[in-house]
């Protein structure tokens, strides 16, 4: 810190005659220096470890060598891009749980006016301002995203105009993606280096949980390298490196291998469906290569529990690196149904989980669809990611059988031989026991995001409480389309 000018709280007029305050960091040689600004919701002189003491706690004992050299300001390194479909509405359906965990402890908490702020231990004041504010009034001042987004089934301008659009972005960028964060980030990083018109834009995947890739080694060195480049004119061979960084989880094992790649999805992309079949019933519901000629279906209680589907054993090693799309032709007694889709694996019987944003036992990805949302933008559609309008909404008729097209956030796996691929459709949010032993421990969640879809305005139990059946072989070839990566 001897090396830097640190000014708070310094005042800075808009245009509006509003008055913002931020924290300067300046050197305090006269090298020019580029400007770096962190705006968001979270506001500043706020120690991350005072909001998260148990989470850090966790870190400490098992991996300290994050905390060396961490600087204390929140970044967002991995990041939503399209509001309605990553996190507010996954396939139409309100993420409730998100928000209603999210915007109390980290937004309402650093609210102007809010008496109960946290402490700035630098200015050794409230870090949102000395102003006091009634629990009335600081109401008033705020929105409510969980209402908000209830009132808002359909993706309209409200939503447009809290996304990005990626036509006008042409700036140099760097989007880290995090392959256990469905539900919350990725599907943003990815749709960001896929769509933005920028020429120079670089992809970067990797696990683990949500900040902690920021601050490990291999995340500062990443960022640094890219912000001298472009910030500093530093000649450091940034421009040569391959568009897409992958770290490629293995079961079981906290090791990964690295690769560089040219693009995204990979070129040597195999799309191979594997086709659901519910012959065996309950108890043996499976999959196959082929798509099954013999016609079945399997029906269940959308708030009961769910069906699961299971593979044969691979007869070789497998690498699963992309987006994945599943095809259900389904029907309900009711006149809409909600479709949750987890994608597992399993080795010798035992499920491969990984840690992930929030989560220990992360499966390898998760997709969502409403019904009546299925129709689809045919001009933004791909044969490996289903794009839905939600403009308007499509009631079923009960006992119809409709083709369902379902987005599955993109996942990485080295599956060993002998493996098995799972999927399992369910009609509410996918849920684990925890057992007792872990009980209280904060990356334990039950469930492998913070995202729930339980709001009762949004699921009333005489909708989606019906009966869901979904269809296999015949006319009815269910299937999910998995990205196998060719040697």
């Amino acid at each position: 810190m001897d090396k830097m000018i640190i000014e708070r709280d310094v005042p800075i007029l808009m245009d509006d005659g509003l008055v913002l305050k931020a924290d300067v960091f300046r050197p305090k040689d006269e090298t020019p220096s580029p400007v770096i600004m962190t705006l968001g919701v979270y506001g500043k002189g706020v120690p991350y470890r005072d909001a998260y003491a148990a989470q850090w706690d966790v870190l400490m004992a098992t991996k300290p060598e994050v905390l060396q050299g961490s600087t204390k300001e929140f970044m967002v390194w991995e990041g939503a891009s399209d509001v309605y479909r990553d996190m507010m509405r996954h396939g139409g359906i309100q993420n409730n749980g998100f928000f209603e965990w999210w915007y109390p402890k980290q937004v309402i908490s650093v609210q102007h006016g809010n008496p109960r702020g946290w402490q700035d231990p630098w200015l050794g004041e409230r870090s949102n301002g000395p102003t006091s504010l009634s629990d009335e009034n600081l109401e008033r001042n705020r929105t409510d995203p969980v209402s908000d987004i209830l009132s808002r089934p359909l993706d309209d301008e409200w939503y447009r105009s809290r996304s990005a659009d990626w036509s006008k972005v042409t700036v140099p960028f760097l989007s880290a993606a995090n392959w256990g964060g469905f539900g919350i980030h990725p599907r943003g990083n990815f749709e960001a280096f896929t769509q933005a018109a920028s020429k120079q834009k670089w992809l970067d995947c990797h696990p683990g949980r949500h900040d902690e890739w920021f601050y490990l080694d291999h995340g500062m060195a990443l960022q640094k390298r890219f912000l001298d480049h472009f910030l500093k004119g530093t000649d450091n061979g940034w421009d040569k490196e391959p568009p897409v960084l992958l770290h490629l989880r293995k079961p079981f094992s906290n090791e990964f291998e690295q690769r560089k790649v040219t693009s995204w999805p990979l070129s040597n992309t195999k799309w191979t469906k594997l086709y659901l079949d519910c012959v065996g019933g309950f108890a043996a519901a499976g999959m196959s290569w082929e798509p099954p000629s013999k016609w079945s279906k399997m029906s269940f209680a959308a708030l009961g529990h769910p069906l699961k589907f299971l593979s044969p054993p691979l007869e070789r090693d497998i690498e699963i690196t992309g987006p994945v799309a599943a095809k259900l032709f389904g029907s309900s007694t009711t006149t809409d149904m909600d479709l949750f889709l987890t994608l597992q694996a399993f080795h010798n019987g035992r499920e491969i989980v990984f840690q992930g944003v929030a989560d220990t036992q992360t499966p390898l990805s998760q997709g969502w669809l409403r019904a009546s949302h299925r129709k689809l933008d045919p001009s933004k559609t791909l044969p490996y990611r289903p794009y839905h309008s939600h403009d308007e909404i499509q009631p079923l008729q009960p006992g119809k059988v409709y083709d369902l097209d379902v987005e599955i956030w993109p996942t990485n796996i080295l599956l060993p031989k002998g493996s098995q691929i799972a999927l399992q459709v369910s009609g509410k949010d996918f849920e684990r026991m925890i057992p007792p032993s872990k009980a209280g421990n904060p990356w334990e969640m039950g469930n492998p995001t913070i995202c729930t879809h339980n709001h009762p305005g949004d699921r009333p139990t005489d909708i989606f409480g019906g009966e869901s059946t979904i269809f296999t072989g015949g006319k009815t070839p269910s299937y999910i389309l998995l990205p196998f990566i060719e040697d």
